[in-house]
Parts: C-alpha cells; sequence; structure tokens
C-alpha cells in the first residue's frame, strides 16, 4: 500500500469513529424513544446502519493493522513495479493513458490508479521503458508502448 492510500484509509476510520458511529448512536436514540421497537422503521434502519459502520470499521481496523507501506519516492529504474507510474501508448490509437500501480484497497480508475492485481498491472509488472506489451483486458486483447516510468 502506498503512504497516500495509507493516509485515505486512516481518514475514513477516523470518520467513521469520531463522526458516523455518534450520529448512528443518536439515530437509534431518538428511534427508541418512539416506542414499540418491533414496529419501528426508523430503529431497524438504524440498527442496519450501525452494523454496517462497524463492520467497515473493523475492515478498515484489520487492512491498516496488517498493511505494508511502500514509500514510492525512495523507488528508481525504468522497470515498472508496484508504486510506478505509467505512460502507456495504445499502438493501434496513439491514445495516452497514465496509470499508478497501487495496492487493492486504494485503486480507483477514474483518478488514474489501478490495482496491482488488475490484468493491466499483471502484464505491466517487471516490464521496461521502451517495451511492447499485450493486455488482455474485459473489452479484448491490446497491445500497448511503455512511454514513461516514474515514481513520485
Amino acid at each position: 500500500m502506498t503512504a497516500g492510500g495509507h493516509a485515505a484509509l486512516e481518514e475514513e476510520l477516523k470518520r467513521r469513529q469520531q463522526v458516523e458511529r455518534p450520529r448512528i448512536i443518536e439515530a437509534i436514540s431518538e428511534a427508541r424513544a418512539h416506542g414499540d421497537l418491533s414496529e419501528n422503521a426508523e430503529y431497524h434502519a438504524a440498527k442496519e446502519q450501525q452494523a454496517l459502520n462497524e463492520g467497515r470499521i473493523a475492515e478498515l481496523e484489520d487492512k491498516l493493522s496488517r498493511a505494508e507501506i511502500i514509500d514510492v519516492a525512495k523507488l528508481t529504474g525504468d522497470t515498472v513495479m508496484f508504486g510506478a507510474t505509467v505512460k502507456l501508448i495504445d499502438e493501434d490509437t496513439e491514445e495516452e493513458r497514465v496509470w499508478q500501480i497501487v495496492g487493492d484497497m486504494e485503486a480507483d480508475a477514474k483518478a488514474g490508479r489501478i490495482s496491482i492485481s488488475s490484468p493491466m498491472a499483471r502484464a505491466l509488472i517487471g516490464k521496461k521503458l521502451g517495451t511492447s506489451v499485450e493486455v488482455v483486458t474485459p473489452k479484448g486483447a491490446r497491445s500497448y508502448e511503455i512511454a514513461a516510468v516514474r515514481f513520485a
């Protein structure tokens, strides 16, 4: 996991513990005050929210406790590896794409971060600058040239 991804997960954990948890507890208390709990939709909805929030808190605590943080700034070279930001050129369309290879928990394709376990990342890992790579994706096989590899 990158340091940025670790910080984002810690921030989410803190928000869920310090903001969401008290808000949900207040909603449960308010719903209890309405009387009969067996037919109280607000109470059941708040309890469901509480279960989802506590489940996510447990998941985040587990991920953060087992996370191995890799400082991308200390990496160098022209070989694609975890943490690398890779500029690819589609050999058919000449379209440029830039991806950073990150951990599963911090992947966000819209932000240009792909999971280390994605088909694209698996095809790129270990390849050198200037190499042509064929990637099999759900949309079919595509060929890319690795135009740049940087670590920032």
